[in-house]
């Protein structure tokens, strides 16, 4: 569960950086990330044709309305992303906060819940299934490849 805070966490950064000087490289990485994605799950759940057809416009829509959620969310953890921020907070703001996080979290919980509903008439049980550990690999690979450069810089 903490890599995929920390990947979601990462490509919100990342696409926050997008938008800065070097917006071009950022966007082809993305790009390119997509791209490695969009192929390793075609390969990891054998998608067929018709499968793809349907699936993919189901699951980028899905993915934008994630992003969506999660960067409204980071929004109101920047504010207040310091230790001294936090400490200052009444416990009237620090409520809202949290109602706000809880807000998010039921409207990404029933978003996928939405998503998975779609999924039912469209890809076998087994290939749900399979898609779950398909992107949790897909996100683990990612994430080990990025330490990997990290550590050889």
């Amino acid at each position: 569960m903490k890599i995929k805070h920390s990947l979601s966490l990462f490509i919100v950064l990342l696409s926050v950086s997008s938008f800065g000087q070097n917006g071009r490289f950022f966007q082809n990485k993305k790009d390119q990330i997509k791209a490695l994605k969009v192929a390793y799950i075609t390969n990891e759940l054998a998608l067929t044709p018709e499968e793809s057809a349907k699936f993919w416009p189901l699951y980028n829509a899905f993915e934008d309305k994630q992003r969506e959620i999660k960067k409204l969310k980071l929004k109101g953890y920047l504010k207040h992303m310091d230790q001294d921020s936090f400490d200052k907070l009444s416990d009237k703001e620090a409520t809202i906060l949290v109602e706000q996080m809880e807000s998010y979290d039921d409207e990404l919980y029933l978003a996928k819940k939405k998503f998975v509903g779609n999924l039912k008439g469209i890809l076998s049980p087994v290939k749900i299934l399979k898609l779950r550990r398909a992107e949790d690999n897909f996100n683990r690979k990612l994430l080990q490849q990025y330490r990997d450069k990290k550590l050889d810089n």
